[in-house]
């Protein structure tokens, strides 16, 4: 489904739904001006087009034990298919990681990690260059402040 076959009460549900997935279809059909069925089968088509991915609670990660976000650059002389492999293997083995984005520019990877402190970071620091050959650099940014976070997109 492209962006442009997204009309206006498309994009209100989805702007709903970001806000609080949590709410009832009776909620938001009344709020987006639907009845109940047709708006399931506009929630419905945009899950299976892919434009809706998944629903989920957001946790705040300080009161589950993993305040400390730390931002790994990531460098590597390598950059063949098997070492791309090896490297999104080790990620996704890795649960501290919690988003991967491959990067243009003088960094070939960013990595969020969560961890609970220091000892944590230096654990997970360990298993992660024991796990991926040919690195070049990591190199660890410690978030001091949650400035804002958000999973909603300005749509």
């Amino acid at each position: 489904m492209a962006a442009a076959e997204l009309d206006r009460i498309d994009r209100e549900i989805l702007r709903l739904i970001m806000q609080d997935s949590a709410r009832s279809l009776a909620e938001i059909a009344q709020e987006v001006g639907l009845t109940p069925t047709p708006c399931w089968k506009r929630i419905r088509r945009m899950e299976e087009a892919g434009v809706i991915t998944g629903r989920v609670a957001l946790v705040d990660p300080a009161l589950v034990g993993l305040p400390i976000s730390v931002f790994v650059a990531v460098e590597t002389g390598d950059h063949s298919g098997d070492w791309i492999a090896r490297f999104a293997e080790a990620v996704a083995s890795l649960p501290e990681i919690v988003e991967c984005w491959r990067l243009g520019g003088d960094v070939d990877y960013l990595l969020r990690v969560v961890v609970p402190d220091m000892a944590g970071y230096d654990a997970f620091y360990r298993r992660f260059v024991a796990a991926v050959p040919s690195l070049r650099k990591v190199t660890g940014r410690f978030a001091m402040e949650r400035v804002k976070s958000t999973t909603a997109l300005p749509i």
